[in-house]
C-alpha cells in the first residue's frame, strides 16, 4: 500500500469519525461508517489491504531489484 493510499485512509477515517461524532450519522449507519474507518485505520497502520490481493490493485511502485 503506498503513501498516498494511507494517508487518504487515514483522512477519510478522521473524517468519519468527526461526522459521528457530531451526529450527521447516528444508529445503525453511524456502527456501518465507523467499522468501515476502524478498518481504514487499520489497514493503513499495517500497510495491507485484504481487498487489493483479489482485485489485483497496487498503489505502490515495486522496489528496484538489486
Amino acid at each position: 500500500m503506498g503513501t498516498v493510499d494511507k494517508v487518504i485512509r487515514i483522512i477519510a477515517a478522521l473524517f468519519a469519525a468527526w461526522l459521528i461524532y457530531t451526529n450527521v450519522f447516528t444508529g445503525t449507519l453511524a456502527i456501518i461508517i465507523g467499522i468501515f474507518a476502524g478498518a481504514f485505520v487499520i489497514t493503513s497502520l499495517i500497510g495491507f489491504c485484504p481487498l487489493y490481493v483479489p482485485l489485483g490493485l497496487r498503489t505502490c511502485r515495486k522496489k528496484a531489484d538489486s
